[in-house]
């Protein structure tokens, strides 16, 4: 069933506002980039594990995260949060920030450098199947280049703005993607990119969602689809997309969700997300 998008209007902030958050958004993030890129350890240990034992987090997560709620609470006190280690604290704003404070920890851990910090806020119901993005940013922690947007404000590279790419055919579309933590889920993944590879021009795996969004955002790549990505993964990263010109979306007329996320340019993500449906991607383990 396809929700009602009149079931969850908001009154959305003023310009004003609306750059005001945009503003936090990316001082926050570019504030915990710094703290992760100067305080790195030559080796980086596994502080706990989540869902599997290969779903780490390290005790930069936390630190970071700590600085995350700390900075935005310093301005934004009646506002919720929504934090990838912390979880959910409540507000009386009716805004909640969707925050992750390392997204691609496992790169982080090998010192792959495809790593980053997100922030968004929020408007709404802390689900992406019903919240309205207001504003968002991404850093890339070891590059230091950072991803803005805002609603009805456009995106930003490091200040410039940015656009998706023309739609094209599959054939010609470089693809991102990323796979789950339960090998069960990664088997059911590694089945439907049998089926979309050969229909591609090839496929990309970098390791955090975040900054596969902000790719498609910047024509980097054409598309990107994951099934598995949680809140925080996606909320600055899909408005960035969206004010790029692009489309978000999930699978069968539902909205990106953890369920699955397709982004990219309209024409394409409508072929691409016709294919993945065809192969039953949003279903099974």
């Amino acid at each position: 069933m396809t929700p009602d998008p009149s079931a969850h209007a908001v009154t959305l902030p003023d310009a004003a506002a609306l750059a005001a958050l945009r503003s936090l958004a990316e001082r926050a993030a570019l504030a915990a980039a710094d703290l992760v890129r100067t305080t790195r350890p030559d080796q980086v240990t596994v502080a706990a594990t989540k869902s599997s034992p290969v779903d780490v987090v390290t005790a930069m997560d936390a630190a970071s995260e700590v600085l995350l709620r700390k900075l935005i609470l310093a301005e934004r006190p009646d506002d919720a949060i929504l934090g990838e280690e912390d979880g959910h604290v409540a507000g009386t704003s009716g805004l909640t920030w969707v925050i992750d404070p390392v997204d691609g920890t496992v790169n982080y851990l090998y010192g792959v450098p495809a790593y980053a910090i997100s922030v968004a806020v929020v408007a709404g119901a802390a689900d992406p199947r019903e919240w309205t993005a207001l504003a968002g940013c991404v850093v890339h922690v070891s590059g230091g280049t950072s991803w803005t947007a805002s609603r009805g404000g456009g995106a930003t590279r490091d200040g410039q703005p940015i656009s998706v790419n023309a739609a094209k055919d599959l054939s010609q579309s470089l693809v991102g993607t990323g796979f789950g933590y339960a090998s069960e889920r990664r088997a059911a993944q590694a089945q439907v990119l049998t089926h979309v590879l050969p229909r591609v021009r090839d496929i990309r795996r970098i390791g955090s969602a975040a900054l596969d969004l902000c790719m498609v955002a910047q024509g980097t790549l054409d598309l990107v689809y994951e099934r598995g990505l949680n809140p925080w993964d996606m909320a600055a990263g899909a408005l960035i997309v969206e004010e790029a010109g692009g489309v978000v979306t999930g699978l069968r007329g539902i909205p990106a969700s953890p369920d699955m996320t397709v982004a990219g340019p309209g024409g394409s993500v409508a072929e691409l997300v016709a294919l993945l449906e065809e192969h039953g991607a949003d279903q099974g383990a």
